[in-house]
């Protein structure tokens, strides 16, 4: 009888302990107003982009020096998955590489522009790259060196623990969205754990996008869903979302590796969300964390669902992370990958500040937000 009551409680610390083990205790962001230019441009956007690129393949590279012990330390783990970490940090010098080229395209008269033939030569410019040509950009370079070195870390910490520990660092399934299948320049909004109380964040962050045009994925939990609905109306539920995407993030806010009851998790959520919103429903489902089984690919795929991760991460959950740094922290990665599934949460007050500031920092400068009926 007492490994009966005991196991539970286990599991349920072990599942806790789990979710909170894949993030890092500090994020990174940065004061994006040390650097001196527009991105308001096609141009000023290549430019900045060229540079954090450097910046990040500079961290990248110093990183490959670190022994295991040494890498543990650094990221503040007890194991480290050494052939994770390599594959990883080979798929981060291949998208460098690729950006770098798309972000170079007639740029010989402006700055941070030196060509590369290959991976070598990238990564010998990012080896000798300081940042400060002149002047003007030192105070960027000193806050974007910072940056990329914590955001490296978030990474390399997210590999280490792959895949014992699931994220969205890697796939498990090549059926599985990561906003790596988009075009340059194209980044699709998504909102996580909603929907909030009526008249909350949610309503705020669907009125933006709508009065901006713009249409989101938002990645309902079932729970909250349904008391929402019960309070109000399948019309009223469809009112909220109107011209949005809706899609699955679990019926709980749990880690849906471990949890026994992961999978009728996802099939009550399926019944509830699709029958209440026949018109915006998307058949995604976006897991708790990151994490889910490594053989679940074929439930997905029996329940007529795709996964769908991100690449880039807000942080706007965290207490550290504010309105604006979350806009400023986005912006980087945005000009750091040129391409992705960009991750908020509507449950939050952040979202509907930090999403205008981004969408008036990038008119004229060749961003696209895609369009959440769009098929990746």
């Amino acid at each position: 009888m007492w490994v009966r009551f005991v196991a539970p409680l286990l599991l349920a610390g072990l599942m806790t302990s789990t979710a909170k083990a894949a993030g890092p205790t500090v994020f990174a962001t940065i004061d994006r107003s040390g650097w001196p230019a527009s991105l308001a441009t096609v141009t000023g956007f290549d430019t900045a982009s060229r540079a954090e690129i450097l910046m990040f393949g500079k961290a990248l590279l110093a990183s490959e020096t670190l022994d295991e012990t040494t890498l543990k330390q650094r990221l503040g783990v007890k194991e480290v998955d050494l052939k994770s970490v390599a594959q990883v940090r080979e798929r981060f010098w291949d998208r460098l590489l690729s950006n770098y080229r798309s972000a170079s395209q007639d740029c010989e008269k402006e700055m941070f522009c030196p060509q590369v033939r290959g991976l070598g030569d990238l990564r010998q410019l990012a080896a000798g790259f300081t940042g400060d040509t002149s002047p003007a950009y030192a105070p960027w370079a000193k806050a974007s060196q910072v940056f990329h070195e914590q955001y490296l870390n978030e990474q390399l910490r997210l590999a280490a623990l792959f895949p014992k520990i699931s994220s969205e660092i890697e796939r498990f399934d090549d059926a599985e969205l990561t906003g790596d299948e988009l075009a340059d320049r194209q980044f699709l909004l998504s909102f996580d754990d909603g929907p909030s109380a009526a008249g909350g964040h949610t309503d705020a962050m669907a009125n933006v996008l709508r009065a901006h045009d713009l249409h989101g994925t938002f990645f309902v939990l079932g729970e909250p869903f349904q008391a929402r609905l019960r309070k109000s109306s399948p019309a009223a539920m469809q009112a909220l979302y109107s011209g949005q995407c809706v899609a699955l993030h679990g019926w709980q806010h749990k880690s849906h590796s471990a949890w026994s009851e992961w999978q009728s998790s996802v099939s009550r959520s399926v019944t509830l969300v699709r029958g209440t919103m026949p018109d915006d429903y998307q058949p995604l489902f976006r897991p708790p964390y990151g994490q889910r089984a490594s053989d679940s690919a074929q439930f997905f795929k029996a329940q007529g669902l795709k996964v769908m991760l991100w690449g880039i991460d807000s942080q706007d959950w965290s207490k550290q992370v504010s309105a604006s740094a979350a806009t400023q922290r986005v912006q980087t990665l945005m000009l750091l990958w040129r391409r992705g599934i960009i991750l908020f949460h509507d449950i939050h007050d952040k979202a509907p500040k930090a999403v205008p500031a981004l969408i008036a920092a990038n008119q004229g400068n060749g961003v696209k937000w895609v369009d959440c009926h769009a098929e990746l």
